[in-house]
């Protein structure tokens, strides 16, 4: 078995009640977590798409943070149809999701369509 195409890593860090930066666990990240991996499943993606806990990516601010390697690609999540939209079009086509595109990070200068991961056969 070859690796995973690609790597979704979903903040789940958990910060005091009241810290002014946010917490991306209390803006329900763990749940989206949880969904990720449904959706990984859904699609026919074991073993080529990983969704990943991660500490604190530093942008709890915007909501539960993620971000998506090879590509390097930023997103915040706000729900199940963000998530579902991310492995639509981003994961399976390898186009940008621009409007959950987390603010102050530029896109990586590749095509991202050529990043498409096709459905396992």
């Amino acid at each position: 078995m070859g690796g995973f195409k690609h790597h979704i890593f979903i903040c789940l860090n958990q910060r005091p009640k009241g810290d002014p930066r946010g917490c991306c666990a209390d803006s329900g990240s763990v749940e989206l977590h949880a969904f990720f991996k449904k959706e990984v499943e859904r699609l026919g993606l074991k073993g080529i798409v990983r969704a990943n806990k991660a500490g604190c990516l530093d942008h709890c601010e915007y909501g539960p943070s993620i971000v998506i390697y090879p590509e390097g690609v930023w997103y915040w999540v706000g729900n199940q149809a963000d998530v579902t939209e991310i492995m639509e079009r981003h994961i399976l086509k390898g186009e940008l999701v621009e409007r959950l595109l987390m603010p102050g990070h530029d896109v990586p200068p590749i095509q991202l369509d050529s990043r498409a991961t096709p459905l396992p056969q």
